[in-house]
């Protein structure tokens, strides 16, 4: 395995899309571009871990500055390929993350992670995340 891990440029950011598609099945590859390119004009940065050529994990990233922590890198959407996953893949994606955080001057990471998602949950616990607050959400 020759895993290599970079930012995904703007201009061949559709290649997640795939992977998107993965991580939400309900949610069609046009809402998915369309959204894409919404969030791409707010500064909407992605990360891949690439076997060779293929994509087989990403994390988006967003930076952020918020009063209660400072600057601070939120991964989401973060997904690895079923084959890829219990190898460290994960690990070593969110290790360059955080070097890269430090790197552009961030002080901290927050992320959200569903209720539900047992797995997700032990993952973030694993690589230094504490659970410190809810995340509520209201459809409109």
């Amino acid at each position: 395995m020759s895993l290599k891990v970079r930012l995904v440029e703007k201009e061949k950011m559709e290649i997640i899309i795939p992977l998107l598609q993965k991580l939400n099945p309900k949610i069609s590859t046009t809402i998915l571009q369309e959204r894409l390119n919404e969030m791409l004009v707010h500064n909407y940065q992605c990360v891949g871990v690439f076997d060779g050529t293929t994509l087989i994990g990403i994390s988006g990233l967003w930076v952020l500055t918020k009063y209660y922590v400072g600057k601070h890198v939120e991964p989401d959407n973060v997904y690895i390929d079923p084959q890829y996953r219990g190898k460290g893949v994960g690990k070593m994606l969110m290790e360059w993350i955080f070097g890269y955080a430090k790197s552009i001057g961030c002080v901290a990471s927050e992320l959200n992670c569903y209720v539900k998602n047992k797995k997700g949950q032990e993952f973030w616990k694993s690589v230094g995340y504490d659970v410190v607050a809810y995340h509520f959400q209201k459809q409109l």
